[in-house]
């Protein structure tokens, strides 16, 4: 393990697989400590699983790290608030907060339903409000830290994501605002637009693909 990150605390949201499980054991490696947040849920953020967030903080563990599980739903207000006061309360303070939380509902935009585009926008937009309006206040009162969201390429546009899209292109723009709102007290925000092959983005055609050893028909 590295000690780049020692004495640091961390929040990851979505952090039980793809990008938000490596961003994870990443920082873990790097000696934070961190409250892996996974609500359990499929890509279109229907049911719950504790599984993942535990298999996490195990293989932290097993690691010679520090983390705790958080199974809390980004879309919820109060959750995020506890997620927080889960990082003081275990581990004393906070330090890192990573927005990676996030659905995929993909439509064509005249077959799109209202609430396709209203859960989209929940678990991305309101999921990244609730967190960093939460740890902002910790941030603020120790005038340091660090606030990293997940953007994405889709953002600039994408055949069938209408609502993955605008959600996308306005974390740009909310990670612009908390900057300017932040950045006076030593904090700084900023996003990523990363690029990987998760089960949000790959097919069931393709993984059945990808088994056979063959490329998609």
């Amino acid at each position: 393990m590295g000690d780049r990150l020692k004495g640091k605390v961390a929040i990851v949201t979505g952090a039980g697989r793809g990008i938000g499980k490596f961003e994870t054991l990443g920082l873990a490696a790097e000696g934070a400590a961190v409250v892996v947040n996974d609500f359990g849920g499929g890509p279109d953020g229907t049911g719950g699983d504790k599984g993942p967030a535990d298999e996490v903080v195990k293989e932290i563990k097993k690691g010679g790290g520090q983390a705790v599980a958080n199974y809390g739903s980004v879309v919820n207000f109060s959750d995020a608030e506890a997620m927080v006061k889960q990082a003081i309360d275990t581990f004393r303070r906070l330090d890192i907060l990573v927005n990676n939380a996030g659905i995929l509902r993909d439509r064509m935009i005249f077959n799109m339903t209202a609430e396709e585009w209203d859960a989209v926008m929940a678990v991305h937009l309101k999921g990244h409000f609730n967190l960093t309006r939460h740890a902002s206040v910790v941030f603020r009162q120790q005038r340091s830290d660090i606030i990293v969201n997940t953007s994405s390429e889709s953002g600039l546009g994408n055949v069938g994501q209408a609502n993955y899209s605008a959600a996308k292109e306005g974390i740009i723009d909310f990670t612009r605002t908390v900057a300017r709102d932040m950045g006076r007290y030593g904090v700084r925000c900023n996003a990523i637009r990363p690029r990987a092959a998760t089960r949000l983005t790959i097919s069931p055609e393709m993984k059945a693909a990808a088994q056979r050893g063959a490329p998609p028909a």
